[in-house]
Order: structure tokens, then sequence, then C-alpha cells
């Protein structure tokens, strides 16, 4: 027997009402079997767990009846602490709620337990957005968190890429997410569901619709399926480029890592300098144009010949800026 298993029955009892001895096996990854044996251990304990027969029946708790958070071990009181990282909580409008939370748990730990988790949160720090670059404004984003709790659809206008730039669409928020210190809302339309960045969102109103989220939807499923979609849209082609040994250790400071992986999985040497050729994934000749231009005289493009005729060009235009003294561009 568990005894860390019975607990996670307790808890979810507690957390989630009625629930069947199977759907309990499913959360613990346990058999049906053992459930059963679990529920009954814990009747025999004292814990008032009872059952309710028939269509739509289960196990539940005694209305009333809490345990307290004393069986958390070590491990598990130090991860409390990253549950409500003060960033994150702070920009969904949650972080006067997350503290209170830590502090209620916080009493609930055993003395040693509760030490040990503020021991925790006084040497881990959140900082998302990346470098070079300053946290996105996103002040509708609590108005999201409100409508993906609720399930109200929200009336938006949205600043996009492509023309038209700004559109007006109905969105039924099925979750948000946080990538590189960028919010994302993940909505549904009349088109499908689709990714919008909560930056651009210029103005956003609650409406009276309220929907329901298919019950088949997994967030996590789904972002990891946009996000390998989005590699596949975003490379369109490929380029041939040769590097010098600077180039090569410059590389990761100045394009993205699938740029990287590429260079390392298909470098062969040329000639005795240490110099190397590789294939790398293009976006567009504008974008690859200036992406290889960090690198400066570390790098040539071998192949294919617009894109390298659009360095030599800019390469060019650049050298004649600097040929003459300066003088006002404008005159």
């Amino acid at each position: 027997m568990s005894a860390s298993r019975l607990l996670s029955v307790l808890l979810l009892l507690q957390s989630r009402g009625r629930m069947s001895a199977p759907a309990i096996a499913e959360e613990l990854g346990v058999s049906v079997r053992t459930a059963y044996r679990d529920l009954t251990r814990l009747q025999a304990a004292g814990v008032p767990v009872y059952a309710e027969q028939g269509r739509g029946g289960g196990y539940q708790l005694l209305d009333g009846y809490r345990t307290r958070l004393t069986g958390m071990s070590e491990g598990e009181a130090r991860a409390l602490f990253f549950a409500g990282l003060p960033g994150p909580a702070a920009d969904l409008g949650l972080a006067a709620e997350v503290t209170a939370a830590r502090l209620k748990l916080l009493a609930a730990l055993p003395i040693g337990l509760r030490e040990e988790a503020a021991r925790t949160a006084a040497v881990f720090h959140l900082d998302a957005p990346g470098w070079y670059r300053e946290a996105e404004q996103t002040p509708h984003l609590p108005l999201f968190v409100d409508a993906v709790l609720t399930r109200r659809a929200v009336d938006v206008r949205y600043r996009r890429w492509r023309a038209p730039q700004e559109v007006n669409r109905r969105l039924r928020s099925y979750g948000l997410v946080l990538k590189s210190g960028t919010w994302y809302l993940v909505a549904a339309t009349e088109r499908g569901i689709a990714t919008y960045r909560v930056a651009q969102v210029l103005d956003a109103v609650l409406s009276n619709e309220v929907f329901e989220r298919p019950g088949d939807f997994d967030l996590g499923t789904y972002w990891a399926s946009y996000l390998d979609d989005f590699q596949a849209r975003r490379y369109t082609g490929t380029a041939t480029i040769r590097l010098s040994p600077r180039g090569r250790r410059r590389l990761p400071d100045n394009v993205p890592p699938e740029v990287v992986r590429a260079v390392e999985s298909t470098a062969t040497a040329v000639g005795d300098n240490g110099w190397l050729e590789a294939v790398i994934p293009t976006e567009s000749t504008e974008h690859a144009c200036g992406e290889l231009l960090r690198l400066g005289i570390d790098v040539e493009v071998i192949a294919p010949a617009e894109l390298r005729q659009a360095m030599a060009d800019t390469v060019g235009a650049l050298a004649r800026a600097y040929e003459s003294p300066w003088a006002p561009r404008w005159s």
C-alpha cells in the first residue's frame, strides 16, 4: 500500500467532489481494482468516504470534511512555490490572490516543510522576457482571464501583420499561454481555432455570449502542434553558406536555434583554414539577408543566387555610404 497514493486519492476527492473509481484510477495511473482497494482503506482509516450508487454516482467525502496538507514531502513543499510565480500572476491580475494562497498554504504546512518552502521561494526568481527586449504591455490580459474562466466570448479589434491590418473578431477563449515573456490567447472563431498575441489586441469587450469549450480540447497538446506548424510555415527555403571559425562561434548569439542546429548537422570542412560549409533553413530572401549580415565578414552565401545578390547589393550600398565624408541624407 502506498501512503502517498492514499493521500492523493483523498486530495482528489477533496478538490473535485464526487468521482468514480475508474476516474480515480485513470487520474493516478493505477488499475480500477487498486482504486477500489485504496478507497476501502481510506474508509477503514476513519476518513468519511461514502459511495452513491446508480447513474452519476461515485465516491465523495462527507460535507465539511477537510484534511490539512501534512502529507507533503520535502520536494513537494519546494515545488509549491513554483506554482505561483509573481510575474505571470501579476500579468493575469492575480498577484494578490496568489500571495494570499501562498500564505494560507504555508500556514497549513508543518514547521519543517514551511521553512523549506520559504527557503526555496527566496532563491528563485522568474524574469520571463528575453534579453534586449522589454516586456509587452497587455492591458486586456485580465479581461481574457475572466473570459477563459467564465466561458464568455469577447469582441476584439486586433492588429495583425497582413492587410487589412486591423480586424474585428468575436473570440471564444480556450486558454492563455506565456511563451518567452509573450502572452498568447488560443481562441475559436467561426473560422476555427487560432492563436492571437495579446499585446496586439487594441480593444476588447466581454459579450453576453456564453460558450462551451470542447471537452476533448487540450491546451498543451494544441500548443505543441501549433509550434510544429509554425516552424513548418516559417522556414520555406534553404541556403548554402560558408562560415569562418569565428562565425561559427558567433552563431548562437545572432541566429535562431534552428539555424544553429542546421549548421551543426550539415557542416563540412572547406579548405584548410577552418572554414566550413553548411545548409540552413530560411524564411525569405529579405529576412535571411538581414540575419546573416549580423555575422559580417565571417559568412559568405553560396546559394541561392537571389540571396547572394541581396547580400552583395546591401554590402555595396553600405560601402558607398561610407566612401565619402558624411553629409545629411536629406539634403
